[in-house]
């Protein structure tokens, strides 16, 4: 019997000590078991990591420091601005007029980093006006409108974009402004860059035409137009004046 008992006194420690060494190398001290900290990282999906890293890129970040001096927005813009989108040579530009330098903006606005920066730095410099809807005249005005549009999603607010066509369609709706409604809503006409303010005007037009009320004008980069729009009684803004960038 005494045997017996013993037998199954051992049986009983092994158990013991057999689950207590699972328990160890499964759990272990919550602060330094790498398979607790791998399940938690795994909980978050490819998706959801795919999104946070989207949110990241377009929300507003902290100034950065390069040199003695904070870099903003603004400031990092302009140097993507005088790095990618000043070309030198002779062109003819929209308006007719021949110039010795072209700014190009679509190498900015079309470009996945830069883009979410033209619409911050164009969200803060209309921050004064009022208004819910944004477009122009295609194509400069397209990927202003669409970087603002993502850049107010990205900080909580409903911003919609438009297009403006040259002229009306002759099948399908036959719309001249694609996208939401315009009608009787408070709209922020804008353009890539402008020399003569043709362009923006003739958006203006027709959304006045459709109903809409346009509280002002805004342009990334102004190359006279101010004088044009503003004769209209229409608020101007530009992000970058012509003295800003390196034409020189």
């Amino acid at each position: 019997m005494a045997d017996s008992a013993d037998r199954g006194l051992t049986r009983q420690v092994g158990f013991a000590l057999l689950a207590w060494t699972f328990r160890l190398v499964g759990n272990g001290p919550p602060e330094t078991s790498p398979h607790r900290r791998l399940r938690a990282a795994d909980r978050v999906s490819a998706p959801a990591r795919t999104r946070q890293m989207a949110r990241a890129a377009i929300l507003p970040r902290p100034s950065r420091r390069v040199g003695s001096g904070p870099v903003s927005d603004r400031d990092e813009l302009l140097a993507v601005i005088n790095e990618r989108a000043v070309v030198r040579g002779p062109v003819t530009l929209s308006s007719g007029q021949r110039a010795d330098w072209y700014v190009d903006l679509r190498r900015v606005l079309l470009d996945g980093s830069a883009a979410p920066l033209a619409g911050r730095v164009m969200l803060a410099t209309t921050a004064d006006l009022d208004y819910d809807a944004v477009g122009g005249l295609t194509l400069g005005a397209d990927p202003v409108a669409t970087s603002m549009m993502h850049a107010a999603a990205a900080q909580g607010r409903k911003l919609d974009a438009f297009v403006v066509r040259k002229t009306e369609k002759a099948h399908g709706l036959q719309r001249r402004i694609e996208g939401p409604d315009v009608a009787g809503r408070r709209v922020l006409a804008v353009e890539d860059t402008s020399t003569t303010g043709a362009s923006v005007l003739t958006a203006v037009d027709a959304l006045i035409e459709a109903g809409a009320e346009v509280v002002g004008v805004a342009v990334l980069v102004e190359r006279g137009a101010r004088p044009r729009v503003t004769e209209r009684g229409l608020d101007y803004r530009a992000a970058y004046e012509l003295a800003d960038l390196d034409v020189s």
